[in-house]
């Protein structure tokens, strides 16, 4: 007689969510839905990871170069390589199937081809040019912290748009692919949770951050932080506003994706990955 069945663990989730998020040589083989769902409930710290690593870039070149734009760009271009440029290739075919105005059906097949609309193009043009303006405001001489916060900050926030658009309840548009494996699997209460541990992470990275930058006391770095950014709770909110800026703005997209394609594709978590960064990007600038 055999015992109940066990459920897997995170590793197994794990390496999904890095294999499916990155471009780090992890192998995960054959996964079910629940091995799945779990990956996708762990994609934001996938992201964080991502977040990371350009960060490192930003600050290596940035320290270098003493060039902001310079440093966006290469870390900017760090986060597409990180993610084998999948997720704009996503963004540049989502435009071209919505913009095409064709059905749900000739508008799936658009997405398909290998080849970008013009849609695509502009599309991917203004995104980059503006998650690399976004990133060089928000680098601030003598607070070197606040740059790679909202860098990791953003990627969070994209691959936690993804965990949502999995959830139960949210269809897939083709029967295959990635989308179907994925779409509702999902179950609620794994987004809630991955919601508020993403938050309480970034929300205590941005506090030290803050006070990093405050310190030592009357130091100029620490008026700057105090006339910019109010100090280490405006800081929080800053973190905090911009994942919700970044969800609220991928929850449009979805919900204007399934309503044009019926459902979820790979192509439109990949959209709403970009879309999510660049909209939490965004705030942190305006902030």
């Amino acid at each position: 007689m055999s015992g109940p069945s066990r459920r897997p663990g995170l590793l197994p989730a794990w390496r999904f969510a890095l294999g499916m998020l990155t471009v780090f040589p992890v192998r995960f083989g054959d996964v079910d839905r629940e091995v799945a769902g779990r990956g996708m409930a762990l994609a934001p710290f996938a992201g964080m990871l991502v977040g990371l690593v350009s960060s490192a870039v930003l600050l290596l070149v940035s320290y270098a170069s003493g060039s902001a734009p310079l440093a966006s760009v290469l870390a900017v271009a760090s986060t597409a390589w990180l993610t084998r440029g999948l997720h704009l290739d996503g963004l540049a075919d989502l435009a071209d199937g919505l913009g095409s105005g064709k059905p749900a059906g000739p508008a799936l097949d658009i997405m398909k081809k290998s080849d970008i609309g013009p849609f695509g193009v502009m599309t991917l043009v203004f995104t980059l040019l503006t998650q690399i303006a976004a990133l060089s405001l928000v680098q601030r001489p003598g607070m070197p912290a606040i740059g790679p916060l909202a860098l990791v900050t953003s990627c969070t926030a994209g691959r936690l748009a993804v965990t949502w658009a999995c959830r139960d309840g949210v269809p897939s548009a083709r029967p295959g692919g990635l989308g179907a494996l994925v779409a509702g699997a999902v179950r609620r209460s794994w987004a809630v949770a991955a919601t508020v541990v993403s938050a309480s992470v970034l929300g205590g990275a941005a506090w030290a951050a803050a006070h990093w930058a405050a310190s030592p006391p009357g130091s100029d770095a620490g008026l700057r932080l105090r006339d910019t950014l109010g100090g280490p709770p405006a800081t929080v909110a800053a973190c905090l506003l911009a994942v919700g800026a970044g969800l609220a703005a991928a929850a449009v997209l979805r919900r204007r994706a399934v309503r044009r394609l019926g459902g979820v594709t790979g192509d439109v978590f990949g959209a709403l990955i970009e879309t999510a960064t660049t909209a939490a990007l965004l705030t942190w600038a305006v902030l």
